[in-house]
């Protein structure tokens, strides 16, 4: 089992109180209270951090980043920035991110510094940026993970082409805002879980292999050993295939049109 080193990253254990509050997890459930998403329940409690993906209510306004902080509800670290105005706030900590760091969201001209936010209009070219906003004044939705960062590549016809993480190239308009920089805590994908218990305290509970089923309760299920009989493609439960490569995506999605290439589907061999 491996884990981060969180005591050469993080300044302080204890959240900011007045950004914090207590939220129920649904755990895979509907309001009806039935199973909707399996293998979700338990797991450490966890209290809220109100974090602002926005920041465009504070725009030239700077702020200095006070501490650096685990949050359990996400992969990458916070931040706390208090600004100018004596207000504080969470937002997500870029990797450079210190006690000190000076960062400030803008409408016009951008320095180009890890923190910073600006429109995509007013970033140069080749700018590796994060917490992108798919429509303005939305927040952003974009790049929001651990260690992911993505790249503005070009501008035409009010659009920005933003490539992401997964390698899609995606049209963005250039009035959307973005953080300059990578998200912090890119060590978190080299983690190994190590034990069944870590899953339980994240809130995962165990996923029964299909083939270890009756023919009753899975497509899949039944049979002599490992044995899937005239059944060529694996499938989930509900008798959708899986194999890999099988495109899921809804055809004529809204946003078709916003994809100028799409991420690289490796099949499996």
């Amino acid at each position: 089992m491996t884990n981060v080193s969180y005591r050469d990253s993080l300044t302080t254990d204890k959240p900011e109180k007045s950004l914090t509050k207590g939220f129920r997890r649904g755990s895979g459930r509907n309001h009806h209270g039935r199973i909707t998403t399996r293998h979700k329940g338990g797991g450490h409690k966890r209290r809220l951090r109100d974090i602002d993906f926005n920041r465009t209510d504070k725009l030239n306004i700077p702020a200095r980043i006070e501490t650096i902080e685990y949050d359990p509800n996400r992969t990458s670290f916070i931040a706390l920035a208090l600004y100018a105005d004596g207000e504080r706030r969470y937002v997500l900590a870029c990797k450079s991110f210190e006690v000190g760091t000076q960062i400030m969201a803008t409408d016009g001209a951008v320095e180009v510094k890890p923190g910073n936010r600006a429109q995509l209009k007013n970033m140069p070219l080749g700018t590796r940026i994060y917490n992108i906003e798919t429509k303005p004044n939305s927040g952003a939705k974009l790049a929001r993970s651990a260690g992911t960062g993505a790249e503005l590549t070009s501008r035409d016809a009010g659009y920005a082409q933003v490539k992401l993480p997964s390698g899609e190239v995606r049209r963005v308009r250039e009035e959307c805002y973005a953080t300059i920089g990578e998200v912090s805590n890119g060590e978190h994908k080299l983690r190994t879980i190590g034990k069944a218990g870590r899953k339980r305290h994240m809130g995962i509970r165990p996923t029964v292999r299909g083939t270890v089923m009756n023919p009753v309760d899975h497509p899949m299920g039944g049979g002599e050993a490992k044995s899937r009989g005239q059944r060529k493609h694996k499938k989930t439960k509900w008798g959708k295939v899986v194999d890999p490569g099988v495109r899921t995506r809804k055809p004529g999605k809204y946003s078709d049109h916003l994809i100028v290439s799409r991420r690289k589907n490796k099949r499996r061999k």
